[in-house]
């Protein structure tokens, strides 16, 4: 069983700059792929960013490519998720998501078995 809480959140002017932070419990996080999506109201959950269990190589989704950066502190179980040039359609609640060592769909939010309760993310024009 793996806990996930998101953290890092908040509100941010256009252009601007967030950094989110996902804290896992358990001491096997090296093995855990980790995925970043993102929900904003009235639309599906989308995906943004995963970094892999093994050799921490990292995918991004095309609307925020060049302005997020995924990485991961194994020694600290926290993956994070920096953000620049916020625009206002980055706003949504963002969620941390893991799975064990899979991580071919990782842009799929049914191939993740572990979820954080997400944190709130609003870019104002």
């Amino acid at each position: 069983q793996v806990q996930l809480v998101e953290s890092g959140g908040g509100l941010v002017q256009a252009g601007g700059s967030l950094r989110l932070s996902c804290a896992a419990s358990g001491r096997t996080f090296s093995s855990y792929t980790m995925g970043w999506f993102r929900q904003a109201p009235g639309k599906d959950r989308e995906f943004v960013s995963v970094i892999r269990w093994s050799g921490g190589s990292a995918e991004y989704a095309d609307s925020v490519k060049g302005r997020f950066t995924i990485s991961r502190d194994n020694a600290e179980n926290t993956v994070y998720l920096q953000m620049n040039s916020l625009k206002p359609e980055d706003t949504a609640v963002y969620y941390c998501a893991a799975v064990r060592y899979y991580g071919g769909t990782y842009y799929l939010p049914d191939s993740y078995d572990y979820w954080g309760q997400g944190t709130q993310v609003t870019v104002s024009s």
